[in-house]
């Protein structure tokens, strides 16, 4: 039977930390393919034309989370994954850029400030099968000088299979040998 556990679960040090470091956007669209093995990402293909897009992020103004959703009734399980983004400063371009990500769907590569047991930061896969969408947000001046002044963006998708993490880089984030992506652009 494929259901079967295969291991269990010590409890761990205590030295892990929360929180997300940046985000990549791809355009589901031009995901040529992907291939997973046993919860990660090791080859993804946009193509050699198409980039990738970086947004930083201030500490403690980001996360990522992931609901299961099982019915016994049924017999199914999915997930939701969900990428949430607060960005100070109100833009034009940002305002710009608001239409075309609500009317997108994109795979969101999340970066924690995690590391792992070789020093490099955890990256993340959303949306690999379906795509994330833009399904809630703010953009909001703020009323007093000490408030927020920006925006407030929430990712979601409904994926068959969990977020799966990517294969470890070699000097930076998504330069694996068995990516193909054009560019990260920054700005």
């Amino acid at each position: 039977m494929a259901c079967n556990l295969t291991k269990g679960r010590i409890l761990d040090c205590r030295d892990s930390v929360g929180g997300v470091k940046n985000i990549y956007l791809a355009q589901h669209n031009e995901l040529a393919s992907y291939e997973a093995s046993a919860g990660e990402v090791t080859a993804f293909d946009l193509g050699s034309s198409d980039d990738v897009y970086k947004y930083a992020l201030k500490r403690g103004t980001a996360g990522v989370s992931e609901q299961i959703n099982a019915s016994s009734e049924a017999g199914t399980v999915f997930y939701t994954p969900s990428v949430n983004i607060k960005l100070h400063k109100l833009t034009k371009e940002d305002q710009n850029q608001i239409k075309i990500l609500a009317q997108q769907r994109l795979i969101i590569f999340v970066e924690l400030n995690e590391l792992n047991s070789g020093g490099k930061n955890i990256i993340l896969a959303t949306g690999l099968d379906n795509g994330m969408e833009l399904s809630a947000g703010t953009n909001a001046s703020g009323v007093a000088l000490g408030d927020m002044n920006g925006y407030d963006w929430t990712f979601e998708s409904q994926e068959p299979n969990p977020m799966q993490t990517v294969a470890d880089y070699t000097t930076t984030p998504l330069d694996n040998s068995a990516f193909t992506i054009n560019s990260i652009i920054e700005s």
